[in-house]
């Protein structure tokens, strides 16, 4: 499996995460990338890593996607410097790959006091946003963790950490570098349910988000969101997959 992580001056989070992974034997190749210099990242010995510095910022797609490029493993993770892995998820989300139409599949990811956090969701609509705004449901997927529970099909799962097939990564054509910054994992698992692709989450493996959410008032991170709202609805609005048992499971 190849693993790649994007840092943006985010070294103090990233080092704890790459000390994590050190004890995940089912990585076998690490990609870093600096998307700014980052003082202080310490690169992990134990692994095959790749290690980019970008001679100028690049988006969440765009990180991604250069470091896809090339990758012979048959499996794909993306995850952001703020996740903690205080178990192995590996093995739990490998075991659900067993199933080769699924294409993509997430953990279901807790906030640090153990409570889910909103990763797994229906796809953005007009009208389910101004339900949100108005107080109403946010779409999210009430999930809760549990080793019992099979894998769910959901219709987008957040890019905070994501497993894909390599295959179906590259089926799609990766990430859409268009999108700057948010929606590109809306976009990937709305392309993935439309080409037979599943996408799943598997609520018997978690992993713990140490958010940072200092850019969420940011007017230049405001902005892209908004762009990317726009791009997204662009190219989805009204042609979004149904993602129902009887759609479940096209892909040969």
């Amino acid at each position: 499996m190849r693993l790649s992580l994007v840092s943006h001056r985010q070294a103090s989070l990233a080092n704890h995460f790459l000390r994590d992974l050190e004890r995940m034997h089912e990585v076998t190749e690490l990609v870093v990338t600096e998307n700014v210099p980052d003082i202080g990242l310490a690169l992990p010995t134990s692994l095959s890593t790749r290690h980019l510095l970008n001679p100028s910022p690049m988006g969440f797609a765009g990180n991604h996607n250069q470091a896809f490029e090339g990758c012979e493993q048959s499996f794909f993770c993306v995850a952001n410097p703020d996740i903690r892995l205080l178990s192995n998820p590996f093995p739990g989300l490998l075991a659900a790959m067993q199933d080769p139409r699924v294409g993509l599949l997430a953990p279901l990811v807790l906030c640090p006091a153990g409570h889910p956090e909103d990763n797994a969701r229906r796809f953005p609509t007009p009208w389910n946003l101004g339900r949100k705004l108005l107080g109403g449901d946010d779409g999210r997927y009430h999930l809760q963790p549990s080793p019992t529970l099979e894998p769910q099909p959901v219709e987008w799962v957040a890019g905070m950490f994501l497993l894909f097939r390599a295959e179906a990564f590259r089926d799609v054509g990766g990430f859409d570098a268009k999108f700057h910054l948010y929606y590109e994992d809306v976009d990937i698992c709305a392309r993935l349910w439309k080409s037979g692709w599943k996408v799943m989450c598997d609520p018997g493996v978690t992993v713990v988000h140490e958010a940072q959410r200092a850019s969420r008032h940011n007017p230049r991170y405001m902005t892209w969101h908004a762009e990317s709202m726009a791009r997204y609805f662009y190219k989805h609005l009204g042609r979004l997959p149904p993602v129902h048992p009887t759609t479940i499971g096209q892909k040969n």
